[in-house]
């Protein structure tokens, strides 16, 4: 029905109806995007089961859409060893992004640090190193010394600092993991998972890029002493840069890696293999699994417009809607082109409509209609309840629906 004729019933509509007030739409809270939900692979070229690798549990997942590729046991309560240093390092990180630290702060190495068992930096007690040597010393040397320096500095004490890394630990959404201490030596009540380890280390690359390359350095030299990264797949795979490597006896030989490959990223887990050449080799396997049968694409930019949909009682008539987060599918090999994509919105639109307001679902979907993704279609821009005239337009408008 047009708005001239709209405006002609008004004329006749008594003046009490139309000056009642008009509902409105609650505003919603701005959300980053939800999960996406993976199904199976889509119907295409074959895709093979994982390899067969000599570890306990292990999990590749592509880091950009998050998408799990390969799993044994991933949800395995295991010893993370000196994984437990990826979450030093990213609270540590944290502390650098908040200012509380800096990387030029001088640390004073305790008695505590520097009794510290197992591998080390050989820093020595009631020194002052700075901030930086002693991240790269946990992050390649995997100097439990320089962790538990690193650990008082920001924590106040090492048991003070676990329960920040369990507080992180719990903001990543990591269910089934507890630290409770910085270096990853055995204890009763500190486990983890591979999926949990994916999930940090997915954080960790995603959220500071800025030292991520610190995980990849092949050596680091402190005190006239130079050790070497004991990930070994940074010399065996030009396309690995990290990012983290564990070990005690009762853990067995852990490794986290990951690599980049033609933009695509993606990220092993690899936990209680029995030698350091088996969780080496399981790494890449599972990475060339990875690379070999599936590929991503980026779907949709963070604020790319996907549909304008019409909204009622607002000043404008309608609202740009698109996606809160970039949106990165993972498929078959040759399968992204056959990919579709559609939009449904929740209708009528009703303003106000707040920016970030969910409104509707973007939805990827194979060719033989297996969804690939769902996420929250979203208002890219407010859209505030209009003046009255427009609200009793409107209303009446909605009545002939």
């Amino acid at each position: 029905m047009s708005r001239l004729l709209l405006r002609a019933l008004l004329l006749v509509v008594s003046s009490a109806a139309l000056a009642a007030p008009a509902p409105t739409a609650t505003p919603a809270t701005p959300q980053a995007a939800a999960p996406q939900t993976a199904a199976a692979a889509p119907a295409g070229s074959p895709i093979p089961q994982p390899p067969t690798v000599d570890a306990r549990t292990y999990l590749l997942i592509d880091h950009d859409s998050g998408r799990v590729l390969a799993e044994t046991r991933a949800d395995e309560r295991m010893e993370p060893a000196s994984l437990t240093k990826l979450m030093t390092s990213y609270a540590v990180f944290v502390a650098l992004k908040e200012g509380r630290l800096k990387v030029t702060d001088m640390v004073t190495i305790s008695e505590h640090a520097w009794k510290a068992e197992g591998s080390r930096t050989f820093v020595q007690v009631g020194t002052e190193i700075p901030a930086e040597v002693l991240i790269k010393g946990m992050l390649v040397q995997s100097g439990n010394d320089a962790t538990i320096a690193l650990a008082e500095k920001v924590g106040g004490t090492e048991s003070a600092f676990a329960q920040i890394m369990n507080t992180y630990a719990k903001r990543l959404g990591m269910k089934a993991t507890n630290f409770e201490n910085s270096d990853g030596l055995p204890s009763p009540n500190h486990f983890t998972t591979a999926r949990d380890m994916a999930l940090l280390s997915r954080a960790l690359i995603h959220d500071f890029p800025q030292y991520y390359t610190w995980y990849g350095l092949r050596e680091y030299t402190w005190n006239n002493i130079t050790q070497h990264n004991r990930n070994g797949l940074l010399l065996r795979d030009p396309t690995v840069d990290g990012i983290k490597t564990g070990h005690t006896d009762s853990a067995g030989y852990c490794l986290i890696t990951s690599a980049k490959r033609n933009g695509m990223r993606l990220i092993s887990v690899v936990l209680g293999s029995p030698s350091i050449k088996a969780r080496e080799d399981a790494s890449a396997a599972l990475l060339n699994y990875g690379y070999t049968f599936f590929e991503t694409g980026k779907v949709k930019a963070r604020g790319d417009l996907i549909v304008k949909p019409h909204v009622y009682k607002g000043q404008t008539a309608e609202v740009a809607a698109g996606s809160p987060a970039d949106l990165y599918v993972t498929v078959g090999r040759g399968q992204l082109a056959s990919l579709h994509t559609s939009a449904s919105v929740k209708e009528p639109l009703i303003a106000p409509i707040a920016a970030g307001q969910s409104i509707g679902e973007f939805t990827v979907t194979a060719a033989n209609g297996d969804v690939v993704i769902r996420s929250p279609l979203v208002a890219l821009a407010a859209d505030p309840a209009g003046g009255l005239w427009t609200r009793m337009v409107d209303s009446i408008e909605l009545w002939f629906k």
